[in-house]
């Protein structure tokens, strides 16, 4: 660059890795039973915050990394066949330059398809966007336009989902969760309602089947003592 051969530096798109810590699942359990998972959402749309209620909500019912959902556009969603596009993600590259890429693998590259309930809701929160970025002065009908942005109708950085589950669990005492702690959320409540192995990693879009076995591990664990008295109550002697 500095001798003018080239006009971009490459290094700007480069994904800075995520440190990995090591959890105690014994002390922080990641993830919201289906009951504590109503309550959060319950406490969210209650707070008369339709955004963030409807990008929780898309979290869960998707299972969607934070970083897909961010970089949602609308032509991403077919509300005639109930189905979500995901294509891209939104991250974080070097000084914390907010950068949209390709998913990691082709796994990751899918068409997930949706409950009736989640894309009705996603439908109110198009219109009610469209009012709110027209007063802003924005055009509500451009074909890039993001499902979810910040004041400036411009990406929310997402550091600032980790921020918002902090703020409103401590409004209610909700157990904290980070934001990977939703996948954990929906791909275990996947297990409990009765889906397969493949199901879920094709959902998910996991490359690697032992990143959804090591969960599916987890719910089968805490089955463990509801299948013994399973066992006990159907021998009954």
């Amino acid at each position: 660059m500095k001798l003018g051969i080239v006009k971009d530096n490459p290094t700007q798109l480069v994904t800075i890795p995520v440190k990995k810590e090591e959890v105690d699942e014994e002390k922080i359990e990641n993830y919201y039973t289906r009951d504590e998972l109503i309550e959060f959402l319950d406490h969210v749309q209650k707070t008369d915050n339709p955004k963030w209620y409807t990008l929780f909500r898309l979290l869960v019912f998707s299972g969607c990394r934070k970083g897909e959902v961010l970089a949602l556009t609308w032509e991403d969603f077919n509300f005639k066949k109930n189905t979500l596009s995901i294509s891209k993600t939104l991250t974080l590259g070097v000084e914390n330059k907010l950068i949209v890429q390709p998913p990691k693998t082709k796994k990751s590259k899918r068409v997930i398809s949706m409950d009736e309930k989640t894309m009705q809701i996603m439908k109110k929160w198009q219109k009610r966007q469209a009012e709110v970025i027209l007063k802003l002065g924005f055009n509500a009908m451009s074909k890039n336009q993001l499902v979810f942005t910040d004041l400036k109708n411009k990406f929310i950085n997402p550091q600032r989902i980790g921020q918002k589950v902090q703020v409103f669990c401590k409004q209610k005492n909700h157990k904290v969760i980070t934001p990977h702690g939703f996948i954990h959320t929906h791909c275990s409540l996947l297990f409990e309602a009765g889906a397969s192995i493949k199901e879920v990693q094709d959902r998910l879009g996991h490359t690697d089947v032992q990143t959804t076995m090591n969960i599916y591990a987890h719910v089968t664990e805490k089955k463990k003592e509801e299948t013994a008295q399973k066992f006990a109550s159907y021998i009954n002697f």
